[in-house]
């Protein structure tokens, strides 16, 4: 619970701390600006929400691990969701619009999990998860995207070293072997999902994982 609240709160701060003029420039998910990833924010906030309101009675099916689809071929925008984003976000028009709805809804959210229960069920995405399972999920999802929205602006804010470390261990286990010790968590993270080509030498240190790579996560 604490890493989820650290990890949403650091990804906040972030966002509220965007001049104007960054939400047009690119954002670590391709195709997306960083308005765009601050659009589908909005929308994360809204799936937690929604989530931690919608009990499950049966057993849960997937952890924090496996309640990630993976694949291995990044998007290409052509999703219908993915597709939405960019006209969603430019109807906001102006970047104050867009920090005010994720900032009351993001609140929102934080508070919503703050007070969950994390040993109840919920449901989300046809699965079953505890709420802990559920919120220590989105740790990642957070710190990737905390990275994303930072990814061109080399004196923003990074995500705290708590929730790099954690996310880099949740990726570990999806990917169900350890990266080099030698990468540092960002790079796990980056190289890991697609965000950034390793380089030969990384490619070389990873040896067998390198070939699983990357892993693409929904």
């Amino acid at each position: 619970m604490e890493l989820f609240s650290q990890s949403w709160a650091a990804l906040r701060t972030a966002v509220a701390e965007t001049p104007d003029d960054d939400f047009g420039l690119p954002s670590g998910c391709a195709g997306w600006l960083v308005r765009d990833l601050v659009c589908h924010l909005v929308i994360d906030a809204q799936d937690v929400l929604i989530t931690l309101v919608t009990p499950a009675e049966s057993e849960p099916t997937r952890n924090a691990a496996t309640y990630w689809e993976v694949s291995h071929t990044p998007p290409t925008g052509d999703d219908l969701l993915d597709a939405l984003i960019p006209r969603l976000a430019a109807a906001y028009g102006d970047p104050g619009l867009l920090r005010f709805h994720l900032d009351d809804l993001g609140s929102a959210a934080g508070r919503a999990a703050v007070l969950a229960d994390r040993a109840a069920r919920v449901s989300t995405k046809g699965q079953v998860l505890t709420v802990g399972d559920y919120l220590s999920a989105y740790v990642l999802e957070w710190t990737l995207h905390h990275l994303d929205l930072i990814a061109h602006r080399p004196s923003a804010t990074a995500p705290p070293a708590e929730t790099l470390g954690t996310a880099r261990a949740l990726l570990e286990e999806i990917a169900e072997a350890p990266f080099p010790t030698e990468f540092s968590d960002t790079d796990v993270l980056l190289i890991g999902t697609g965000r950034r080509t390793p380089t030969d030498v990384e490619r070389a240190a990873a040896g067998e994982l390198a070939e699983r790579l990357p892993l693409v996560l929904a």
